[in-house]
């Protein structure tokens, strides 16, 4: 198999053709760049231009704003003239969608094009066509003959170009024949790329956005084979999640995609799409960004190379276990809690987890994010637990909990060799924690693993102290299957970063990357004692927004499990929200509707709602939402089931109602308890 990425086993940068964006310099190992799009009306040309400033002064090295006719593709000249006016040069670019005479005023104009080739020349009506060859051909020369003016344009005003793919808005002929696929993402934009190289076109930059970080991954991957394959080079890939949403879901999910690709050295510039305003995006990137900044082109490994790869990269499956109790298997990752660092836990400690007390009936509430299991190190609890919790403890604190009636809810956890050299071990569940290639131990001497190897009570625990532990977590899995050892695992991860927004990016790039390769049975999420003595003294209150403000700590580790688990569309726990980032076409409050909906839907556990802006965004770029709610004019709603519409152009002010009772007809609504 044609590998995506350089190396699996360390950090090395895929090399890519060099492109020009104005004066700044994308692919072929150059910074990754930062970039946004503006949510005013273009041709509110002093709002843009204000708004691109602050993008600009946040750190934006590009930014995007929308372009859907001619008349704002024309008003680009002035935003671009006051720009310059006020001493800002950054490159501008435009996003086109249905109108390739836009995208030909703006190429002539600013530094870059943006143009989906799911709805540049076709248009999508939804319907199932069935192509014969020739039929098929037809259109490609169809699109070859309305592409070609804009290839020509852009290569003759030296204007760059993205071709940028989305998953919900593949054409209806390439959805005929490639299906609602990673791989139709892909051949989407090679049409479009082999356009643009017959005229000798190179100055392209490519995307495959998705709204689900697996099919996202999935499509660069693919899209990475393919053109090495057919060109023998890469061209330089934007990275980004689609309508990813806002607060800590919009961040995890969006860091759980691009986190990924960026682990294996994939991605030249990004993007990360909130419900915010543009700017509060910038800090996220520059999150996401700066943990490459300081790696060489390869960093040093001991681990060991791969010579067999025991999964397909392509497509998602879950590696296969056997279940020690209700870990692994078929069963949903389960969520470990840390907890060691509390000096005391009692009954109002476990509400931080899911877990809430009432001492006047002597009941435990559980939530629907409530922890499998929490670490207390060496702490044994004075008090009755709820049934489903179980603690784990070291060793000799395990052993001391046996001769009592709480017995059944303690379970060891070993290091490594130490379960095997273990005078006493667990006959239901015992975890072996495995610091993966933390020094120059061959593989062939972790003899340790010959000792757990398909113990039916053995649960593994892979982490790793390297610098680049999500690829030493990931050898270590393959070595696993190659040896074909179905102990399920925990994922342990732990951060050593400071704000919200640094953990939130770590956690959800180490533990998403290997989620969104079918590794991992559960996951377990720890802050370094530093790390943790700054978050327990205040709430961080980061990109200004307040979605960590009254968390503690163990409150924010524990939620933000549960969002990785729900972003990676392995374990979902709560409402899905599906939802655009804003734009000129915007034709209703993105952040204020948002809020709104979220407000009376949170507790549709299971529900994927999409809300979006305009027809461009909505239905298709709603991929797989369960129901929509798009603008279709201003002040007007249009509500979808999937993607069939069921009630059209209703007023905004009641539109959240209907959107209530639609969910209730389609026995899709409970009541809040």
């Amino acid at each position: 198999m044609l590998l995506y990425t350089p190396s699996l086993t360390g950090y090395q940068r895929l090399v890519t053709k060099e492109v020009k964006i104005g004066d700044l310099s994308l692919g072929n190992l150059h910074p990754i760049r930062v970039q946004t799009m503006t949510t005013t009306d273009t041709m509110d040309t002093i709002a843009t231009v204000e708004q691109t400033i602050r993008c600009i002064e946040a750190g934006a090295e590009m930014v995007r704003i929308t372009a859907p006719s001619k008349k704002e593709a024309e008003n680009l000249l002035n935003i671009k003239n006051e720009l310059k006016r006020r001493g800002y040069n950054v490159p501008l670019v435009a996003d086109i969608h249905f109108t390739p005479n836009a995208a030909e005023v703006a190429a002539r104009i600013i530094e870059k094009v943006r143009v989906n080739p799911g709805n540049y020349v076709d248009k999508k009506k939804f319907e199932q066509i069935d192509y014969t060859d020739a039929e098929y051909n037809e259109e490609i020369d169809r699109i070859r003959e309305r592409f070609t003016p804009l290839v020509k344009i852009c290569k003759e005003y030296g204007t760059a170009m993205r071709i940028g793919t989305n998953h919900g808005s593949l054409s209806d002929r390439i959805m005929s024949r490639y299906g609602d696929t990673a791989i139709g993402m892909v051949e989407s934009a090679m049409e479009f790329l082999r356009i643009a190289r017959a005229e000798s076109y190179h100055n392209i930059v490519l995307s495959m956005k998705s709204s689900n970080p697996q099919v996202m991954v999935q499509a660069y991957r693919l899209l990475i084979q393919h053109m090495l394959g057919e060109f023998n080079e890469a061209y330089p890939l934007h990275l980004g999640v689609t309508e990813a949403g806002d607060g800590e879901d919009g961040r995890v999910k969006s860091a759980a995609g691009i986190g990924t690709l960026l682990e294996d050295g994939i991605g030249d510039t990004i993007r990360v799409s909130l419900t915010e305003d543009p700017e509060f995006e910038i800090p996220v990137c520059k999150d996401l960004v700066k943990r490459y900044q300081d790696n060489d082109a390869q960093v040093k490994s001991n681990v060991p190379a791969v010579d067999k790869i025991s999964y397909d990269p392509n497509a998602y499956k879950r590696r296969e276990t056997f279940a020690v109790n209700n870990i692994g298997g078929k069963q949903v990752p389960v969520v470990v809690a840390d907890l060691s660092k509390l000096n005391k836990i009692t009954t109002a400690e476990l509400e931080r987890v899911g877990y809430k007390y009432d001492e006047t009936t002597d009941k435990w509430t559980i939530g629907d994010m409530a922890a499998d299991y929490i670490f207390t190190a060496h702490q044994k609890l004075d008090f009755e637990l709820p049934g489903t919790l179980k603690v784990i403890v070291f060793p000799e604190t395990w052993k001391e909990t046996q001769a009592t009636a709480s017995a059944g809810s303690y379970f060891p956890i070993f290091m490594d060799s130490g379960f095997a050299e273990a005078d006493a071990k667990s006959n239901l569940i015992n975890f072996v924690m495995i610091d993966c290639y933390n020094d120059e131990t061959p593989i062939n001497d972790y003899t340790f693993l010959e000792a757990v190897a398909n113990d039916p009570t053995v649960v593994l625990c892979l982490s790793s102290t390297n610098k680049n532990a999500m690829q030493s977590v990931r050898r270590m899995m393959i070595e696993l299957m190659n040896r074909n050892i179905q102990n399920p695992v925990i994922l342990m991860t732990d951060s050593n970063w400071q704000t919200a927004d640094e953990h939130l990016i770590h956690y959800s790039t180490e533990c998403g990357a290997l989620l969104l390769d079918g590794f991992g049975d559960g996951i377990s999420l720890g802050m370094s004692s530093k790390s943790y003595e700054v978050a327990a003294a205040y709430n961080q209150n980061t990109g200004g927004r307040n979605y960590v403000t009254s968390q503690t700590p163990e409150q924010f580790i524990n939620n933000t499990a549960f969002s990785i688990l729900q972003a990676t569309r392995t374990r979902i726990s709560k409402t899905e929200y599906i939802s655009c980032p804003s734009c000129g076409r915007t034709l209703f409050d993105l952040q204020e509707t948002t809020a709104k909906i979220r407000s009376v839907t949170h507790h549709l556990k299971g529900v994927k709602i999409a809300i979006m802006g305009c027809i461009v965004n909505g239905p298709g770029e709603m991929a797989d939402a369960d129901f929509g709610y798009v603008g279709s004019g201003p002040g007007k709603i249009t509500l979808y089931k999937g993607k069939e519409i069921v009630k059209r152009n209703i007023d905004s002010e009641v539109a959240v109602n209907e959107l209530i009772q639609l969910l209730k007809e389609n026995e899709a609504w409970v009541e809040k308890e």
